[in-house]
């Protein structure tokens, strides 16, 4: 993505788009690639020795335990690391697309440089540790420093780090803004930024924080965004600020998850059955570990008081924890301390606990888009899972099936046969 500072907008820096073609920007293999088509640079390529990747990012990728690449990771690591082109890429959740841009990024990092050349932004703290821990890992090899840049952790501790030498920084918008006006982050020799959970955060909410990163960055860097979901709204923002970028997009129809099975249990008209049905789930269901989704703090808090009165060991996470207490809920349940963890919607998005096998909404979400992000907690990369949706009212019934409707997909009811969910 190119910038034009001299367009002036209201805030004075205004987005252009040059039309110059890029070479000569830091992606050593642009040429070989050049003539390649979008769908050649997008073709499948099953072997992750079939990439082009670098010797020590290999051994990093198969030192994490990957064998063989998943199908967002077949289709867009070339395009990312070798195209020197925009990408919008779109696939379900658990299918490995924070491994997708991280392996797509260390590939161009220069650890020689020590300094900062490439971003990951990601709207919540934790999706920015864990996608911080994912590409440590993979660029163990290599050499590449990551650095988490999120607020409530020490701006001089960051400091400190960055003057040192970091290659790759993965943070929230506002943290990361403030680096960079403050000039802490220096982005000189940045060639990529990648936008992680691209339908958040070109919301309302992000979208001033994220021109203000864009318009501090330099001319040549390029924009990649990855999402389970990119309503229409988000791709005509992301046309406006990358009109030539690549895009490997999964059809609404096919963002079901495989691997994962979707049922619901109706619990009458009054809503209060809802728990005499979740503690009968519980009781006669072999859960390995659960999340309960909520759409209220309050609902979760009430949640764990009854079950904990009931003898279940339960956690809870919601925003209205500190950063601190939300870490230390994490760890826990990552450690298998607790079985079940009761959660608002702030960890229905890209938080990876390989051991959960079972979602049950609680609450139904409040938007469409946010139920494939929940059912996504469960069977990730590959293994198996399910999903219970408890519902009470015809309230509930009518969004149950616009869920149906909007993902081209069926929700059975539970079978008295619980041995389905094994």
């Amino acid at each position: 993505m190119q910038y034009n500072p001299t367009n002036e907008g209201k805030d004075g820096r205004e987005l252009a788009r040059d039309d110059d073609t890029r070479t000569g920007d830091g992606f050593g293999e642009r040429d070989a690639h050049a003539k390649e088509s979008d769908a050649d640079l997008t073709a499948p390529i099953e072997e992750f020795d079939d990439m082009n990747l670098h010797d020590d990012l290999l051994r990093g990728i198969y030192g994490y335990g990957f064998e063989k690449p998943s199908v967002i990771q077949q289709r867009a690591i070339r395009p990312l690391a070798f195209s020197g082109r925009d990408l919008i890429a779109q696939a379900q959740s658990g299918t490995g697309k924070t491994a997708t841009f991280a392996i797509g990024l260390l590939q161009n990092i220069d650890a020689s440089l020590r300094s900062c050349q490439a971003i990951i932004l990601s709207p919540t703290r934790e999706l920015a540790r864990q996608s911080a821990s994912v590409a440590s890992a993979l660029g163990r090899c290599c050499g590449v420093t990551v650095l988490a840049c999120i607020g409530g952790a020490s701006m001089r501790d960051q400091a400190s780090t960055l003057r040192r030498g970091v290659g790759l920084v993965v943070g929230t918008p506002g943290r990361v803004l403030d680096l960079l006006e403050k000039r802490i982050l220096d982005a000189t020799d940045v060639h990529t930024i990648v936008l992680d959970e691209a339908d958040e955060m070109l919301s309302l909410g992000f979208k001033d924080q994220i021109h203000d990163v864009l318009t501090k960055l330099p001319r040549q860097a390029k924009i990649a965004l990855f999402s389970a979901t990119l309503p229409p709204e988000s791709l005509e923002l992301a046309a406006k600020w990358m009109p030539d970028a690549m895009r490997i997009i999964v059809k609404k129809e096919e963002l079901t998850l495989a691997g994962i099975r979707s049922f619901y249990v109706y619990c009458g008209d009054d809503e209060r059955h809802k728990f005499g049905v979740l503690t009968d789930l519980y009781d006669n269901i072999s859960i390995t570990q659960a999340v309960i989704f909520v759409n209220h703090r309050r609902r979760a808090d009430f949640l764990q008081q009854e079950l904990s009165r009931l003898d279940f060991t339960v956690s809870t996470i919601h925003s209205e924890l500190t950063q601190e207490e939300r870490e230390a809920v994490m760890t826990s349940f990552r450690a298998g301390e607790a079985r079940v963890l009761l959660a608002t919607d702030v960890l229905a998005r890209g938080i990876d606990v390989q051991q959960v096998n079972l979602v049950i909404n609680y609450d139904l979400p409040r938007d469409l888009a946010s139920y494939i992000h929940r059912v996504g907690r469960s069977g990730r990369f590959g293994r198996k899972g399910s999903a219970i949706s408890l519902v009470a009212g015809q309230a509930d019934v009518r969004s149950l099936r616009e869920i149906e409707q909007y993902y081209a997909t069926e929700i059975n009811e539970l079978p008295e046969d619980l041995s389905v969910l094994e």
